[in-house]
């Protein structure tokens, strides 16, 4: 009896529920319904599966009453303690090291530069402006997060958001608010997932129809001098003028490098598939397991949630914005449409700049003019992290 006594007590029924702490109890069943709806978007609705899938079931994993799997108090000083980590942790602690010292995000970005191409950016260097303009939510929305009492180093975290970059936004809030990390990512690539929903309505009312039938000029050729030229001299210009952007910046190029190079086809497929996938796994269960109970269920939860989505808004309205100017100035010959895809989420936002002018006209191609401000997108936000790391960290 004293051994099925104890057995019961080491349940994790009975450490929920023994407790009599109402709240507790409530908060840890509603971390486990929030899991269930990212588990039904990933796979029913298949929103961003690769990275919300982890993400889900890290947080599925963390709120389990006694299984110890993750403890956020360990990650909180400026140094790391890996004795009381090899000592203490659980195994998502061991995983969260590499969100803690960045490995995660730069290998990511190893991997998306060696899947990227950046041809049309080459072709159309003026459509490098529209990834600076879809920038405009990450700096309006730290402004605004600070009215609602965040301190300037958590508002440049949320600010990120809008950027649409998942691994700049980890990056960011694991530098500026390492609290608040859980929060911000999962709003960050929620919203990324839900790119087709949120910015349509947005272009719609941005444009007018004269404006997205516009059909661009076919893009040059670019050869491939220029193409492994490109990431040595970004690299080399990016990283002078925003050194705290070199890890994030450095492991895109050097991607993308092994990739348009031609020599190293064998490790240039490596981190396009094994290196990114492996990546992936670690870092969306890490972050998952970031969304405890205590720490994710507050009001400041629901303020980054809804700032995350006015970040969004606000950047693919800068991007969009622009490209009616771009489309005044050339007199005609941009589509604003493009201008969306100024947000980093590649190739998703590119996609949907396509979806949107073949509403109009089933016959125009808009997709790789699009990719030219969806891969500087990913550039610019790069660079706005940077500069917030520069002035708060």
């Amino acid at each position: 009896m004293e051994s099925l006594i104890k057995f019961i007590e080491s349940t994790g029924f009975y450490m929920l529920f023994s407790s009599g702490d109402a709240v507790t109890i409530t908060k840890t069943i509603a971390m486990f319904v929030i899991s269930g709806i990212l588990f039904y978007l990933a796979i029913s609705k298949k929103f961003e599966p690769l990275l919300l899938l982890p993400i889900a079931f890290g947080m599925f994993l963390t709120n389990f009453p006694g299984a110890e799997m993750f403890h956020m108090d360990m990650f909180m000083h400026e140094s790391l303690d890996f004795q009381e980590i090899i000592n203490k942790g659980g195994m998502l602690d061991f995983f969260y090291i590499g969100v803690k010292t960045g490995i995660y995000p730069s290998l990511i970005f190893l991997g998306v530069g060696a899947m990227t191409d950046f041809s049309p950016l080459i072709a159309a260097p003026r459509t490098m402006l529209l990834g600076a303009a879809a920038q405009f939510g990450v700096f309006a929305t730290m402004i605004g997060s600070l009215v609602f009492g965040f301190g300037l180093p958590a508002a440049s975290a949320i600010g990120i958001i809008g950027g649409a970059d998942g691994p700049t936004s980890i990056i960011g809030a694991k530098n500026l608010a390492p609290d608040l990390l859980g929060p911000i990512v999962i709003a960050a690539y929620s919203y990324m997932a839900l790119i087709p929903l949120i910015q349509p309505p947005i272009m719609k009312l941005l444009t007018t129809r004269k404006e997205r039938l516009v059909r661009m000029d076919n893009l040059r050729s670019v050869s491939k001098t220029e193409l492994m030229l490109f990431p040595i001299i970004v690299t080399f210009i990016v990283i002078l003028l925003v050194p705290a952007a070199a890890p994030l910046m450095g492991m895109m190029m050097f991607g993308n490098l092994m990739n348009v190079s031609g020599v190293v086809d064998r490790i240039s497929k490596t981190a396009q598939n094994g290196i990114l996938n492996v990546s992936t796994i670690f870092l969306g269960l890490s972050v998952g397991a970031t969304a405890t109970a205590d720490r994710f269920l507050n009001v400041q939860t629901l303020f980054i949630i809804a700032l995350g989505l006015a970040a969004f808004m606000l950047s693919t309205a800068g991007g969009v914005l622009f490209g009616k100017l771009m489309y005044l100035v050339t007199k005609g010959k941009v589509n604003p449409l493009i201008g969306s895809a100024g947000v980093s989420a590649m190739p998703m936002a590119a996609r949907v700049s396509q979806v949107m002018g073949q509403k109009e006209d089933p016959s125009n191609f808009l997709l790789m003019h699009a990719m030219g401000p969806n891969v500087a997108g990913s550039i610019g936000s790069v660079l706005a992290a940077g500069v917030l790391f520069s002035y708060f960290t």
